[in-house]
């Protein structure tokens, strides 16, 4: 029984990858959100920062290669907090798709433990997150590289381990919620619901700054808002130390901040690099805890059951 863990999350991530329609549906997902942003919020963007810079200096003369790696670190940003939380619903379909099956019965009957069911759907998902969430990473960062490169080694290294906690996240999160579907129709349900909301909820598609305050104020209690605010601050944080080395006022960068979220506020007061991790953590920690916890009340009830039948 000490590998039944490893086995079932050996298992469940081999019957995603035998599924090509649904691999290739997650992998080409952040392909198409890179397109959708670069096509419809490039323009967008480029004049929410271009009038930063008119405002404080209004004889700016802004290098475009500057503009473009501002521009492209916003979008790859937008598309790493989007993707990895939405394609983990779709990593997620193993779980559901046992129960359509007949095959998570047999589960619940067997000697298995329900942990070490409920930890082998995650564990799986959240390594198939994982390989779309850094295939997704390194999309954007070619897209970086071809349009405006302002990152350094530790930018990089940090934006893979935003992806990491973030799937993490998502797989949580996506767990929690898909844990009383019964069919694929429910899940992929599901699925649309959440790809077409996330993104307004974390503050991807337009950062909340740009919204009232009590908006702000609202979505300051999402986790999600706190993980995009992580990766705007990796992904634009060397073009930010460019504005100030071509010469612009260091207000100018401090607003460029605030407009796009690398500074994040809870209520006016801002949250430190650390904390935004430590929120991240702690909700990802409570969603899997309770998670867990949905099996342990089904394996009692079965339990409480099959003591009233005897």
């Amino acid at each position: 029984m000490k590998n039944v863990g490893t086995t079932l999350i050996k298992r469940n991530v081999k019957m995603f990858f035998k599924d090509k329609g649904t691999f290739f549906t997650a992998l080409i997902t952040p392909m198409i959100l890179l397109v959708l942003y670069a096509t419809f919020l490039n323009n967008v963007y480029r004049n929410s920062f271009l009038q930063v810079f008119e405002a404080i200096v209004p004889s700016a003369n802004v290098d475009d290669n500057l503009l473009d790696g501002l521009v492209g670190g916003l979008l790859l940003s937008s598309l790493l907090s989007v993707s990895t939380v939405t394609v983990s619903f779709c990593a997620n379909l193993c779980m559901v798709q046992d129960k359509v099956t007949g095959a998570r019965n047999d589960f619940d009957v067997s000697p298995v433990k329900p942990r070490s069911i409920a930890l082998g759907y995650y564990l799986s998902t959240a390594i198939n997150g994982l390989i779309i969430g850094f295939a997704a990473t390194v999309l954007g960062l070619i897209y970086l590289a071809i349009t405006g490169w302002y990152l350094s080694v530790l930018d990089v290294f940090a934006l893979f381990a935003d992806v990491m906690i973030l799937v993490a996240f998502g797989t949580a999160l996506s767990s929690l919620i898909c844990y009383p579907l019964t069919s694929q129709g429910q899940l992929s349900a599901v699925g649309t619901i959440v790809s077409a909301g996330y993104g307004f909820v974390c503050g991807a598609y337009m950062p909340i700054s740009s919204f009232s305050s009590g908006i702000r104020n609202v979505m300051s209690f999402f986790p999600g808002t706190y993980g995009t605010a992580l990766l705007r601050n990796h992904a634009l944080g060397g073009a930010f130390e460019e504005v100030v080395n071509q010469g612009f006022p260091e207000i100018v960068a401090e607003e460029l901040r605030n407009m796009s979220d690398a500074n994040f506020y809870f209520f006016e007061n801002k949250v430190e690099i650390w904390a935004l991790y430590l929120v991240l953590l702690g909700a990802t920690a409570l969603l899997i805890g309770g998670y867990l916890l949905l099996y342990a009340l089904k394996a009692r009830r079965r339990k409480t059951q099959k003591a009233t039948e005897e």
